[in-house]
Order: C-alpha cells, then structure tokens, then sequence
C-alpha cells in the first residue's frame, strides 16, 4: 500500500526552533504561510538565538528560491525529495479562523493557510505543524491535523541517561581497591551500561563503593566524598557530580535534578576551587521573564535589567561565602575575583561571537535552551575549557519547550557516548526539609 503523501505547513515558533525544518519532512511537501515570513522578518534583527533561526531560515528561503516564483511549488532538492511553496491569503466558502478566532493574531491566518491547502489538495493530508500547544488544539476544533515538531525529540524522557548504575556482586578485589584510593583496570569484568562514562554503586553483600568508570582509560576510579572549596556533598549523587566536575579530563559535564538539589551550587564550587586552572569562571542562564514581563520594560542599565534574573546566582556565590566567615582572607578574594571580572556573571545573550578560551563555563537552567543553542555554547569553547549545563527537564518556563525537546534533555541523550562527557542526575534534594515537601507533595 502507497503511503499517502502529506502537505505539511509549518508555524512561525517550528522555524525559531529549527530554522532548518525545511529539510526534515522526507519525500512530503512543505508549505510555508506568507504571514511567518512576516513575522520572521520582524524578529531578524537582535542578538538573540530567536533572531538568528529567523536569519538563517530567510537566507535558506533565498537560496532555494533562487529565480524561481515561490507561490507556486518548488523542489528543496531535484525531485529526490518533496516541494515547497509560500502559501498566500485565499478566499474559501468552508470554515474561516479569522472569522471564528478574530483578526488578532497572525495565528490564525496562518490556520487559513492551512485550511486552504486542504481544499486545494483533497487528495492529500494537510498537517499543520506548530510548537504552539493551543494553535494546534484551535487547528483540531477546526478539523485540521495538527502535531508538534518531532525532530530532535526524546522520545522516553523517562528512560533519559542518568549517569549511574548500581552493580551487585561486584568483586571483592576491585572493591578492595577502589577502598584503598588506587584506580583498577577493568579486566574480564562486564559493565554493560549505556554511555560512555558512568558513575557506578559497586555492592558486595553489605559493602558499598562508589566508583566513577572512566572510558578513556578503561578503568575504575574512586570517587571521594571529601568537601570542595568547603561545600560537603550530603550524598553520593552530589559526591559523584563533584568528581565530574573535578575531573580535567572531561571537558563537558551535565548536571539534570529537581530543584534543591545542589546542582549550580556544586559547579559554582568546583569552578573556584580550580579557578587557578583557568582564565576565567564565566556563569550564565537564559533570561527568561516571568508573567510576561519583558526585560525592557526594567528600568536602568543592562546590568540593572538582568541582575533580577541572575539573583539565584548571586545566591549561591553569598552562600559560599558564608562557609568562609572564620576566613576573611578567602571572602576578599572571592570579592576580588568578581570585581576583577575572573567570575563574570551576565545573561547567555552576552556571549555571542566570543571564543571561550580555557575559561570554566556554568550554563544554569539549561533547560529553557533549545538544541540549536546548546549546540552553538558547545560551539564557542576554545581550548582548555570546561562546559557545565545544569537545570531540570521538568522545569520549563518557555512555551515552546517541554521535557522531551529542551536542549538538554537533547544534550544528555545525544553526548553520552562521548568519552570526554560525563552526566549525572540528582534525585535527592538538600535545600531543607520544606523545599523537598514542596517537591515530594505538592
């Protein structure tokens, strides 16, 4: 049986996603509503990744155009693959959006656009492709197929790489080993876990030895439970993303847990106790406005606009701090390293066009990043640089992004092969009692 060949019409939020979505429908046609280059062509201009997708995506409509008239179909590649067109603004004796939804929003002309190719194309599938949950459920009211942008999905979150294995009945020798501080290769001994590096609870009836497996080297390595920079790890979770951070040999290092789990805390930690090992400790996070408060709308400079969103950083730098009160030496000088910019602290935006050169680089709540700009941060690292992505899947604040697409989720699933890569979930919070209630309750 042929399969039978669809017409998909892509959204303005799939192309800010991926300005490359064009090419990732196979042998399918895709159609492209006059009114997203309209609003593509008022997000061209700006630093932000959104500006960059809108760019790429013109330029690559540019190209495939070439001389050709794009109101009418056009091959993306010979005819080894489907076509593409832009899709004007019809009339239609069926359903209208504009006149049920209202004239408002673009949304809903880009529904007609849709509903157009459905008439003009009976003997197709018209799909309407959105990352915009509620444009795609009007789509559906309106008897139009509508889905989200697979491409670069996790399809079972919950079986997402986490980094640690329990093995039981591990022998006595390597534990034995390990216990003495002394690294052991692994000989006739089968770890079989996914990815590259893995961090492992090594049992032996009532013996437990926490251990990291190090791919490079092909052995086992102890992991020590000792404090850095005077932050303790309260368990074996926090005690195995220390050793990944500590580690020199790995050079990209992914933190994923509930809140409360230590997880920029830890980094920030083991970023100053090497902060001699490198130029600079560079800590960010993706400004995301809260109850669609704009960051223009903040008065003052750019520093007065962002600090409000940097503020947990800030927090984890004062806590550090505090564990040095009997020092006073050690506080000046964590003073000294920000008023010299060697912690430098400032929105992800910032570091467009940089070369990040043996510098320590924390990205906190990754997961408001979409691939595409995960892959652009990993991008920028020259040599001698050591990347830390932290956040939590399940904790999104940007509308199109869910567990399964955020870019790190993406980033575990795809570098964990990678021998210079190490990962590790936290499960367990330590904020207190009551922020785990909050977690474990509520």
């Amino acid at each position: 049986m042929a399969i039978t060949q669809k017409i998909f019409v892509l959204d303005t939020s799939v192309i800010l996603y991926d300005h490359n979505a064009l090419n990732n429908f196979q042998e399918h046609d895709v159609a492209i509503p006059i009114q997203v280059l309209e609003e593509l062509d008022n997000m061209k201009g700006g630093n932000e990744t959104r500006n960059f997708e809108a760019r790429g995506f013109i330029r690559l409509i540019d190209e495939l155009s070439g001389k050709k008239l794009i109101n009418q179909w056009v091959y993306l590649n010979g005819k080894t693959k489907g076509r593409f067109r832009i899709v004007l603004p019809g009339t239609r004796q069926a359903v209208d959006a504009v006149e049920i939804f209202g004239n408002d929003k673009y949304d809903h002309q880009i529904i007609n656009a849709a509903l157009i190719l459905m008439e003009e194309h009976p003997d197709k599938k018209v799909v309407l492709v959105s990352k915009d949950i509620c444009l795609r459920l009007k789509a559906k009211a309106l008897n139009l197929h509508a889905e989200d942008y697979e491409t670069g999905k996790i399809k079972n979150v919950e079986a997402l790489f986490t980094g640690k294995t329990i093995l039981r009945g591990a022998p006595t020798a390597l534990m034995d080993a390990l216990r003495q501080k002394t690294p052991t290769a692994v000989e006739g001994l089968t770890v079989g876990h996914i990815g590259a590096n893995q961090f492992y609870v090594l049992k032996h009836q009532r013996k437990t030895v926490p251990a990291f497996y190090h791919k490079i080297t092909n052995t086992f390595v102890p992991v020590s439970g000792s404090a850095v920079f005077r932050i303790k790890p309260r368990n074996q979770e926090q005690a195995f993303a220390l050793h990944a951070l500590l580690d020199p040999t790995i050079r990209l290092v992914s933190i994923q847990g509930n809140a409360g789990t230590g997880k920029t805390l830890l980094a920030l930690a083991s970023a100053l106790e090497q902060r001699k090992h490198y130029r600079q400790i560079y800590i960010t996070r993706p400004v995301i406005p809260l109850s669609n408060r704009e960051i223009g709308f903040l008065p003052g400079d750019a520093k007065s606009k962002t600090d409000p969103f940097l503020a947990p950083i800030w927090d984890n730098i004062r806590f550090i701090k505090e564990q040095f009160a009997d020092d006073p030496k050690m506080s000046d000088k964590i003073d000294e390293l920000i008023a010299n910019e060697k912690i430098a602290i400032a929105p992800l935006a910032f570091i467009r066009g940089r070369t990040l050169t043996k510098i320590f680089f924390i990205v906190d709540e990754a997961q408001n990043l979409t691939p595409h700009e995960i892959k652009t941060i990993i991008s920028r690292a020259g040599e001698h640089t050591k990347i830390v992505f932290t956040g939590d899947i399940y904790q999104i604040d940007t509308p199109y992004l869910d567990a399964e697409s955020n870019g790190l989720s993406y980033l575990i699933e795809h570098v964990k092969d990678h021998p210079l890569y190490a990962h590790i979930t936290l499960q367990k919070g330590e904020r207190s009692e009551l922020a785990n209630l909050a977690n474990d309750l509520l």
